[in-house]
């Protein structure tokens, strides 16, 4: 078992709350067995929360044993930390655990002095004061989460759903990842440096590119460029990738490639096909090329990988080993 302590704080976000439960709890074997527990912990038992009360069954003695620390957001962005909290997070880190947050939780990581000398994100709406606030820490506040490492920081609500989903895809590997994003109803095609948010006025119904995306995620192992990409959406290249950039954060072929990723990920996990099957199963021009995008994607070489996370595709159970930071850029 992974142990993950969810860390409330006075005035969390219910949502932010559930997000780590959500998510997690979906992870699971292929026998059906789980690969996380979860537990609700606080410094006092009952817990303020933004719209009702919380009651947590564990202290802060519970994270001492945690694996992984996640902090929801909440209301107030300025409250002061307890020392106890601060020193339970500081402990924690120092002993290995990883530490994440979702939305304004990063205020809370920051002040312990975690992210100190880091890049971070917090929700958009509130990075010009955690910025004020902590100037030691590099603010992003155009990426839906940043991973470094042994801290990760998430930005507003659904981001969080993002972030746990790449933290179990780095824990047990893509098709896990994958099965506990469908479990929870969420996309799995959401990575860390997409925009928070849509500057111009939200796509209509008829601008949105999410039937092309659907069908790119369904074809992505086919030759595709962005000349059939504009033709397929019934728009100019030049108008396909201002609409790409706008709605997803990235161009039309760092998506593409990303997809194509994933499924090579997911194959390599659950099948005995070579390399170069792999690579030409999943869309790429050789298995050169497909070694050397895999690489920078995900830290690893392909067989690495594939060593890591289990060719039979049962990811191992007990504590996982670590894996390598994926890229977002």
């Amino acid at each position: 078992m992974h142990d993950v302590a969810v860390l409330a704080l006075d005035g969390v976000a219910p949502f932010d709350l559930g997000v780590p439960s959500l998510v997690f709890c979906s992870a699971r074997t292929q026998a059906g067995e789980p690969l996380y527990r979860v537990e609700l912990c606080a410094e006092t038992p009952r817990v303020r929360g933004m719209t009702f009360d919380h009651y947590a069954p564990f202290g802060l003695e519970r994270l001492a044993a945690a694996d992984t620390i996640i902090v929801p957001g909440g209301e107030d962005m300025d409250r002061p930390f307890s020392e106890p909290v601060l020193q339970a997070l500081r402990t924690a880190a120092a002993r290995g655990a990883r530490v994440a947050s979702i939305c304004t939780g990063a205020f809370a990581l920051a002040a312990a002095g975690l992210l100190d000398g880091r890049r971070a994100t917090t929700h958009w709406s509130a990075t010009d004061a955690f910025a004020r606030r902590f100037p030691g820490v590099h603010v992003d506040p155009d990426v839906l989460f940043v991973d470094e490492g042994a801290v990760v920081t998430a930005a507003g609500a659904s981001a969080g759903i993002d972030m746990c989903l790449h933290l179990v895809r780095r824990d047990f590997g893509q098709a896990v990842a994958a099965h506990a994003a469908r479990m929870a109803v969420a996309p799995l095609d959401r990575d860390g440096g997409q925009a928070q948010f849509i500057h111009r006025e939200p796509p209509t119904s008829r601008a949105s590119l999410a039937p092309l995306l659907e069908w790119m995620s369904a074809n992505c192992t086919e030759p595709l460029d962005v000349a059939a990409l504009a033709a397929r959406a019934r728009l100019s290249v030049r108008t396909l990738a201002r609409r790409f950039r706008e709605q997803t954060g990235t161009t039309p072929l760092q998506w593409l490639l990303a997809a194509r990723i994933r499924r090579a990920q997911e194959l390599l996990e659950t099948t005995p096909q070579s390399i170069e099957g792999i690579a030409a199963a999943a869309g790429f021009e050789s298995a050169a090329a497909f070694r050397a995008s895999f690489q920078r994607r995900v830290g690893l070489g392909p067989s690495d990988y594939r060593r890591r996370f289990n060719a039979g595709g049962a990811p191992t159970l007990g504590r996982p080993r670590r894996s390598p930071v994926l890229a977002l850029h």
